[in-house]
């Protein structure tokens, strides 16, 4: 008697080919997805710079994307080279190309230094000082002062929120133009307030974004050695404290386009409202300290940072 369940093709059992196999580590290993938010903030940073008296130069936009991306792809290489034993410890993580075997560490090394050194010099070259050394800032950050501060002290998500917060500014530097009077470092371009609106945004907006993070996966934390907020908070009256603190402080940033005078008060209305939602959320797992009001957090966290961005980029007074 003939079968009568229809046969598979057999793509649907084969194992994906190798070069698909080698191109998921890659991404893998680089991040490519989380990179991606790191392009992003550098290119809302081009654009407001370029509103607010920058110059609107489309090569060098595309050298600083490009530039920038190169370094976050690198960044991540590097962290997962420190952290393998931590990663291998971890289910979320364990299957990375370098925890389960698939890239060599040696390899890894050369292609993280290819990638952060080729990201500094390029920017150098192509785009100019300023946007370079707040690339090589983030870079030491994150690698030598937030990753293995992941392992002695909580305060590395602090840490990890400045290095997160600066890729924006990098943009807003490359929106200066090269230096054409003198050698020099324009302090008084990345003074402005337009410049610290864009860390303050991404600071104060990452800390409810990781704390719900931290939360869901504090058993994988621990597991891994990581020592952060959520590790000794299985009630999550600690994480959903905090959370609420830091998404408050995202109020004030609300309010700042307008008072600076680099967008009008319609611009920071709507930061506003868009803020509150997000408080609400955060009081929501303040008072329910579960996974799902984590996870809706987690999630708002998500939408909240490209509409914040798109409404003072669409507002912004040009200059």
């Amino acid at each position: 008697m003939n079968d009568p369940t229809p046969s598979l093709p057999a793509c649907a059992v084969d194992p994906p080919p190798f070069a698909a196999s080698a191109r998921a580590d890659v991404m893998a290993l680089t991040k490519a997805r989380l990179s991606g938010l790191v392009v992003v903030t550098t290119l809302a940073g081009y654009w407001l710079g370029v509103e607010r008296g920058g110059s609107l130069d489309g090569w060098r936009l595309a050298h600083t994307l490009f530039g920038t991306t190169l370094c976050a792809f690198g960044s991540a290489v590097f962290n997962q080279l420190i952290e393998i034993e931590a990663d291998a410890r971890m289910a979320r993580t364990a299957d990375r190309p370098l925890p389960g075997r698939r890239i060599p560490p040696a390899a890894a090394f050369m292609i993280g230094v290819v990638l952060c050194g080729w990201g500094v010099v390029h920017l150098v070259n192509k785009v100019n000082v300023e946007a370079a050394a707040l690339a090589a800032a983030t870079l030491v950050t994150y690698l030598f002062i937030y990753t293995p501060l992941k392992q002695q002290s909580t305060t590395n998500t602090l840490v990890g929120a400045v290095s997160g917060a600066l890729p924006p500014m990098i943009g807003w530097a490359a929106a200066a133009g090269p230096e054409t009077t003198a050698l020099g470092f324009r302090w008084e371009w990345l003074g402005r307030a337009e410049a610290w609106w864009l860390f303050a945004l991404l600071f104060f907006w990452q800390l409810p974004h990781f704390l719900a993070i931290n939360w869901m996966y504090r058993d994988e934390y621990r597991r891994a050695g990581f020592v952060m907020w959520s590790n000794d908070d299985d009630s999550g009256a600690k994480t959903s404290w905090l959370a609420l603190v830091f998404a408050l402080c995202l109020l004030p940033v609300a309010v700042w386009p307008a008072a600076a005078g680099f967008a009008s008060w319609l611009v920071s209305t709507g930061g506003v409202m868009l803020t509150g939602w997000l408080l609400w959320l955060a009081l929501r797992f303040r008072r329910d300290r579960t996974r799902p009001a984590a996870r809706r957090l987690f999630f708002a966290t998500l939408a909240f940072l490209p509409i914040a961005l798109i409404l003072v980029l669409a507002g912004a007074r040009p200059v």
